[in-house]
C-alpha cells in the first residue's frame, strides 16, 4: 500500500501560506520525509465565483506547481488529482507530462478526469458534451506522442500530421483515470495504468455526474467489474493501481483520529485491491499541514509493515 494526498488548498479563500512556492516546498518536503510516495495538486483554471462560494477551492497549476516540487524532492511521485484533459490540446499535455517526468527523473503520474463543471468548461472554450469524445482520443494521442514519432491524427477540433515531439520519457509516465462510471473503468482498459475512484454519495455524486461510490460494497463492485473487462482484454489486474480515500479512523488531524483504526481501514481496502489511498491533510494553516503530515508518517506509514504485514506494499 502507498499513500499519496493532494496539496491542502480546500477552500476559498485558501490560507496564503500554502500557495506560495515555500509552503509548497515546505509540504512536498514534509510528505517525501514522512513516507508518502505521491503528492498532487487539483486542477481548476476558471471556477466560478458560485461554485467556489458552494464549496469549491482554489487552486494552483498542476503541472507548474508539480515542476516545483519536484524541484524540492527526490523520490515522492507527482500525482494530479486530476488534470482535466478536455481542458486542453492532447499535445500540451503530453508537452508538460514529458518535461515533468524528465525534470523529476520519471516520477511522474498522469492522473486524468473528465470535469463536471460545465461553466469552467464554457470558460475555456470547450464543449461540455464532448468532453467524452474528447478524453479517448486525448489518451490515444498522449500515449502515441510519449512512445512514437511522426505522429499522425484527426482529432475533433485539430489535425496533426507528422508530429515528433521529443524530448520523450525514458519510460512512458503510468496514466490513472478518474471516476466511478463503467466508462472510466472501459478507458482504464483500453489506456490506462491505474483506476482513480473517490468517495460519493447523493448530493456529490450527482454534482460531480458520477456514479455514487459510498461503500466498500460498491468499490469492491467497482474493482470486480475493472478485474473482468482487464481479463478480457487479456491484461493482468495486479499491473494496474487503484486509489482510494480510508474513513475508518476519523480524518489524520482531528481530534478522535485513531492510527490503528485507520491501519485496519487500509488493511480492508487492501483486501479488496486498492494499491494507493488518498489521504485529507488540513489546509488551515501550513504549521498544521506540515506537523500533521508528520505525525501521519509516524503513526500510519512507518507502523503499516509492523502492525499490518499483511498489506502488500507497505515500508
Amino acid at each position: 500500500m502507498k499513500f499519496a494526498f493532494t496539496h491542502p488548498m480546500h477552500s476559498h479563500p485558501y490560507n496564503p501560506e500554502l500557495a506560495g512556492g515555500a509552503g509548497v516546498a515546505a509540504v512536498a518536503v514534509a510528505a517525501e520525509a514522512a513516507g508518502f510516495a505521491g503528492f498532487g495538486f487539483t486542477d481548476h483554471p476558471a471556477p466560478t465565483q458560485k461554485w467556489l462560494d458552494a464549496g469549491g477551492h482554489d487552486a494552483l497549476d498542476p503541472f507548474v506547481a508539480m515542476g516545483f516540487a519536484a524541484a524540492h524532492t527526490t523520490t515522492l511521485r507527482l500525482i494530479p488529482n486530476v488534470v482535466v484533459l478536455p481542458y486542453r490540446n492532447p499535445f500540451v499535455v503530453a508537452k508538460a507530462g514529458a518535461t515533468l517526468d524528465l525534470l523529476s527523473g520519471g516520477r511522474f503520474t498522469l492522473a486524468v478526469g473528465v470535469g463536471y463543471l460545465k461553466r469552467e468548461f464554457a470558460a475555456l472554450g470547450v464543449d461540455f458534451d464532448e468532453r467524452g469524445t474528447l478524453v479517448e482520443e486525448a489518451l490515444q494521442v498522449i500515449r502515441a506522442v510519449w512512445t512514437g514519432d511522426d505522429i499522425s491524427f484527426q482529432g475533433r477540433h485539430f489535425t496533426a500530421a507528422g508530429i515528433t515531439a521529443h524530448p520523450r520519457p525514458a519510460v512512458a509516465p503510468p496514466i490513472w483515470v478518474g471516476g466511478n462510471t463503467a466508462a472510466a473503468r472501459r478507458r482504464v482498459v483500453e489506456h490506462g495504468d491505474g483506476w482513480c475512484p473517490f468517495p460519493a454519495a447523493g448530493v456529490l455524486a450527482r454534482t460531480a455526474r458520477t456514479d455514487p461510490m459510498d461503500s466498500l460494497t460498491t468499490l469492491g463492485a467497482g474493482i470486480e467489474d475493472l478485474r473482468r473487462r482487464l481479463e478480457d482484454a487479456g491484461r493482468d489486474p495486479s499491473t494496474v493501481d487503484i486509489t482510494f480515500s480510508n474513513a475508518t479512523g476519523g480524518t489524520p488531524g482531528e481530534p478522535g483520529f485513531d492510527a490503528a483504526a485507520y491501519l485496519d481501514g487500509v488493511a480492508r481496502l487492501a483486501d479488496i485491491g486498492v494499491t494507493w489511498i488518498q489521504v485529507q491533510v488540513p489546509g488551515d494553516s501550513l504549521a498544521r499541514a506540515t506537523d500533521v503530515i508528520g505525525h501521519f508518517g509516524e503513526q500510519v506509514i512507518a507502523e503499516c509493515g509492523l502492525t499490518s504485514p499483511s498489506i502488500p506494499g507497505c515500508p
